[in-house]
């Protein structure tokens, strides 16, 4: 007897990203009959190993902008540098008008952050880090603030390289 291949079943696999969804905001658009009403969504998408990404999307309904939300931030992974639970040093991110300071903190500490740095940071894997927000606080542009302080971190290897130096001559 011949055996069918079986179909993947994609509700059993385990995903391979937690996602959590910072920010739902209803948009409406003026047209000639009224207004055109939409629904954008910011999701942050983590794996708690150090890649984290983000996304937004817009859509009729809220299900359907929070799963394009969801393909353009798999689109936008980024690799964050990690020692043991926390960064490897202070940064300053921008974007537009907003700021965000992350630094790391002593292990226990645990996440001192609001809603979106949060969101990143936790899903990033980062268990211990002090932040803040200056200027903008809009929830896209501190995300967006805070991967430009996540990306713009150097680990000692890179700082070494830099430097041309032994990692073990470079002090902090």
């Amino acid at each position: 007897m011949e055996r069918k291949p079986r179909k993947f079943d994609n509700r059993n696999a385990e995903k391979e990203f937690e996602e959590r969804v910072v920010q739902i905001n209803r948009v409406a658009k003026v047209v000639k009959g009224g207004r055109r009403m939409r629904f954008s969504a910011l999701v942050v998408i983590g794996d708690k190993k150090g890649r984290v990404g983000f996304g937004t999307g817009k859509a009729n309904e809220v299900p359907d902008a929070i799963k394009k939300a969801t393909e353009d931030a798999k689109h936008n992974l980024i690799r964050v540098p990690l020692v043991d639970t926390t960064i490897p040093h202070e940064i300053v991110g921008t974007y537009g008008a907003g700021e965000v300071v992350l630094r790391p903190a002593t292990e226990g500490t645990g996440v001192i952050a609001g809603g979106p740095v949060r969101a990143v940071m936790e899903l990033a894997g980062v268990g211990d880090v002090l932040s803040k927000c200056l200027g903008s606080r809009t929830p896209i542009n501190v995300v967006r603030a805070t991967f430009d302080a996540l990306q713009n971190m150097k680990t000692l290897r890179k700082v070494s390289d830099l430097r041309e130096k032994k990692p073990e001559e470079i002090r902090y």
